[in-house]
């Protein structure tokens, strides 16, 4: 419920009465994975413009598929946490000392290397999500729905970018119903 209230002295004041509002604890994790959604892009790009070597063309297009989920999650992220009254900080200073991603070179990157460390950099926001998810979904399934998707989507990139440097049946992990 949302209501506009005239004050004596003519100014108006805005008064929302939402059923729901984030508790510190939900608005610190869905900030964490925020931040993480942000580099995830920004690693992407830098992976993006860096990578050569053998099957560039093809891994130069699954890093933009990386930068477009990355993207998309961090803004349905973003506009959850507004839904649910909760401010958003995706300021450069904020996801460069917040991000639990692991660093990527600046210089030129041989594809098998850029392979491993997307990899890296998608399962550590995957990692965010699931670190959150129980915390989050006690107090709000909806936003743990959101937190399936992102997994959904970040895991299926993970496997399929990750087996370029796969070896069938001599790579770990192994296949579970061995």
């Amino acid at each position: 419920m949302s209501e506009t209230i005239q004050t004596t002295a003519g100014a108006t004041t805005h008064k929302a009465d939402p059923r729901y509002r984030a508790s510190q604890q939900v608005a610190d994790h869905l900030q964490q994975l925020s931040v993480d959604l942000i580099d995830l892009h920004l690693v992407g790009k830098q992976a993006h413009w860096n990578v050569v070597g053998k099957n560039f063309r093809d891994l130069h297009l699954a890093l933009d598929e990386v930068v477009d989920a990355a993207r998309e999650f961090s803004d349905t992220v973003a506009e959850r946490m507004r839904a649910i009254y909760v401010t958003v900080d995706g300021r450069a200073a904020r996801v460069a000392t917040g991000s639990s991603l692991p660093d990527f070179p600046a210089t030129e990157i041989d594809t098998a290397d850029t392979v491993d460390l997307i990899v890296k950099a998608l399962y550590a926001v995957a990692g965010t999500a699931r670190r959150i998810h129980d915390d989050v979904d006690a107090e709000d399934p909806t936003t743990a729905d959101i937190l399936h998707s992102i997994l959904e989507r970040l895991e299926q990139l993970a496997w399929m970018i990750d087996a370029e440097n796969r070896t069938a049946n001599q790579s770990e992990p192994a296949n579970i119903n061995e």
